[in-house]
């Protein structure tokens, strides 16, 4: 199988010497960097994520650092949600649209400062979008992108091996907050998040030089939690219903279409309010489900559309074999029409026709 060649373009990352250590299998571009998707299997992955822990290299998580006097208000003018309301040691999930509604981005924000933020993104040049509006409306705020890497440590065993290297104040730190804590003379935000629902937390780790040294003290505190290098997993992300930004939803997607609009709360106006108003009032006409596919499904490498005779019907951008629950698991884009759970809609996929049914709910 072809490689990605490392490049300035594609760069490594403060782990990338663990992370090849440990025998990653795959990689993905992300973000301008590189991102493992694999290590032993997808399914040994899943399986081993769900009962231990594991350390992911996310340094692709990269920050858009928004800071000076105006950085509030240009927060508010490019984030849907109440940004009053963010208290110090926040966390903020924050779907980001355009003048029409659509998503851009769906980064976590941290809030460092009144007057300082960082936007750890998805997939996709969101700076160069809050640069734009900084210099139309010359607004005093520096944006940029700070030298910190995150690391996520997530798995059922996450929270003994983080107090093992941090500190059982570690252990305090509610979902979506953050601290500051301590390692080796630098103190880091540690977050209680990460993208799966198995529990854990991510480290915002500033300045390189302390990548591998952080990454050692994990593995050599977790020998007999049978810590493992893992990544964002596939098979327990769907099942979570987690959503992959670019790929289950997109620019002609709207936060209300995604099943995200209880983020669209801010009072004031903001970039694409005016351009929401229907769906916040009436909402959306299609919406983000659940989705079991039948029969053999194989890789889902685009979007397969769901239709009904010759009419589209929605599309299923994301789906796998679930060897938990014994089903292909699927997170689907599903007209009104069709969107009650149990429907069974016809998915054309080029390893010919199957038929998917709507879920109630995600397998999490």
């Amino acid at each position: 199988m072809a490689v990605i060649t490392p490049s300035r373009r594609v760069r490594k990352t403060p782990f990338s010497p663990g992370v090849e250590a440990a025998g990653v299998k795959a990689y993905t571009a992300y973000n301008h960097m590189l991102l493992p998707t694999m290590f032993e299997s997808v399914e040994a992955d899943a399986a081993h994520l769900k009962r231990h822990v594991q350390v992911w290299d996310v340094s692709c998580e990269r920050q858009v650092e928004i800071r000076g006097p105006d950085a509030l208000r240009l927060m508010k003018l490019i984030s849907p949600r109440d940004m009053d309301r963010m208290e110090a040691d926040q966390c903020y999930y924050v779907p980001t649209v355009d003048a029409r509604g659509g998503m851009l981005n769906d980064p976590v924000t941290i809030k460092l400062a009144d007057d300082h933020y960082w936007m750890s993104v998805a997939d996709g040049d969101l700076w160069q979008y809050a640069l734009g509006i900084a210099t139309a409306l010359g607004l005093e705020v520096e944006i940029g992108e700070p030298d910190v890497s995150p690391l996520a440590v997530q798995g059922p065993k996450a929270d003994e091996l983080m107090a093992r290297v941090f500190g059982d104040a570690v252990r305090e730190i509610r979902f979506f907050r953050y601290k500051r804590l301590p390692f080796e003379g630098r103190d880091f935000v540690v977050a209680r998040s990460g993208w799966s629902k198995q529990g854990g937390y991510e480290i915002y780790v500033e300045g390189a030089d302390y990548g591998m040294p952080l990454w050692n003290a994990l593995f050599g505190a977790g020998l007999d939690l049978n810590v493992r290098a893992g990544c964002p997993n596939n098979i327990e992300r769907i099942e979570s219903g987690l959503l992959s930004f670019g790929s289950d939803m997109r620019r002609e997607n709207t936060p209300y279409e995604c099943g995200l609009g209880r983020f669209c709360n801010s009072p004031e106006p903001y970039i694409g309010k005016a351009a929401l108003a229907e769906q916040a009032a009436h909402g959306p006409d299609r919406i983000i489900r659940p989705i079991v596919i039948e029969g053999d499904i194989g890789a889902c490498t685009e979007s397969w559309p769901l239709v009904d005779g010759s009419r589209w019907v929605g599309q299923v951008a994301s789906a796998v074999w679930s060897p938990e629950f014994g089903v292909n698991v699927a997170i689907g884009m599903v007209e009104k029409s069709h969107w009650t759970p149990g429907t069974r809609i016809e998915l054309q996929t080029e390893h010919g026709p199957r038929m998917a049914v709507v879920q109630d709910k995600f397998w999490r």
